[in-house]
């Protein structure tokens, strides 16, 4: 078997290989998505979906509150719920990062853990922090070789695929990190309890939405609420759902081509002189800048797309 460190090197390639012709390249596997950067990102806001991702070449550091979490080829890194968090990327010309992330189905976990049943799961420490990182071991990359070989090959992703993702999500459920991702599936922890939240959250950002309601719908006090959303999103409530907003209205504006203004309504803002304070304050730049800073970045290299990766 090859090491570890060849290995990667070998996937690289691959990801090199399948979005040099296209670098918009889409497999035909949907929960999969290439990344390929070829220059150095700063440190900025991102927000993912439910995911794990793995990086072969290349290192990303993600910062939140005052924890980093790398992943690069030893580290990969998990999150099960919705997290905004910065991101820092360290990748050139000559060594781009490169790497697939995977989108965490809860079907296709529960399906997993009932057919697993009480058997192979090593004493995992409770989760309650909706990121984390773990180690890329041998057993989680040779998945990921056979991944990659199958997404430009449409019958075989489409059939073949999801079996891969599926055994890759059973590499980390009997890893010390499978106690996350059976968290995310478990209806009767705090965990659980804030995912409905958040949950609640995602399909109705742009409503009036109190702390008081999120609590009552998740069966808490107040007080318990703040404490149990800040232990899994390292942030309270109400700056969350800012985040959320704002990360909503970026997608909205880089993607569907809304305007500052017509974003701004859609996430429930109701001044857009308000949106943009907190744009510029959250983001760094205003919403004219940041469309034609990323549609740049979209023209010269795979990007990780907001609420997908």
């Amino acid at each position: 078997m090859q090491d570890v460190e060849s290995l990667c090197a070998e996937l690289a390639k691959k990801v090199e290989r399948l979005t040099e012709t296209s670098p918009k390249f889409q497999s035909s596997v949907p929960q999969a998505t290439l990344m390929c950067y070829s220059s150095y990102h700063a440190r900025q806001p991102v927000m993912y979906n439910p995911s794990v991702t793995i990086v072969f070449q290349g290192s990303k550091i993600g910062y939140l509150g005052n924890k980093t979490f790398s992943y690069d080829p030893k580290n990969y890194l998990m999150l099960t719920v919705p997290l905004p968090f910065e991101c820092e990327t360290f990748g050139t010309p000559e060594r781009p990062v490169t790497g697939v992330s995977i989108r965490i189905d809860p079907g296709m976990l529960q399906d997993l853990l009932m057919e697993m049943g009480d058997e192979g799961f090593p004493h995992q420490p409770d989760q309650s922090s909706g990121i984390t990182s773990g180690l890329l071991d041998e057993d989680i990359l040779c998945a990921s070789e056979r991944l990659l070989d199958v997404m430009d090959k449409p019958l075989r992703a489409k059939v073949l695929g999801p079996q891969i993702i599926r055994e890759i999500l059973f590499f980390i459920l009997t890893s010390e990190n499978g106690g996350a991702l059976q968290a995310l599936v478990n209806r009767h922890t705090h965990f659980s309890q804030i995912t409905k939240a958040l949950r609640k959250i995602e399909n109705h950002y742009a409503e009036t939405l109190s702390v008081e309601q999120l609590a009552s719908d998740v069966n808490m006090s107040v007080s318990a609420f703040h404490h149990n959303f800040k232990a899994v999103t390292s942030t309270s409530p109400l700056q969350y759902l800012k985040n959320y907003r704002l990360h909503k209205a970026r997608a909205m504006m880089i993607y569907d081509g809304l305007k500052a203004s017509s974003a701004a309504i859609s996430v429930g803002y109701e001044s857009a002189s308000q949106f943009s304070r907190e744009f510029k304050r959250y983001f760094g730049v205003t919403p004219s800048d940041e469309i034609a800073r990323m549609r740049e970045v979209n023209s010269q290299t795979i990007t990780e797309t907001v609420f997908g990766s």
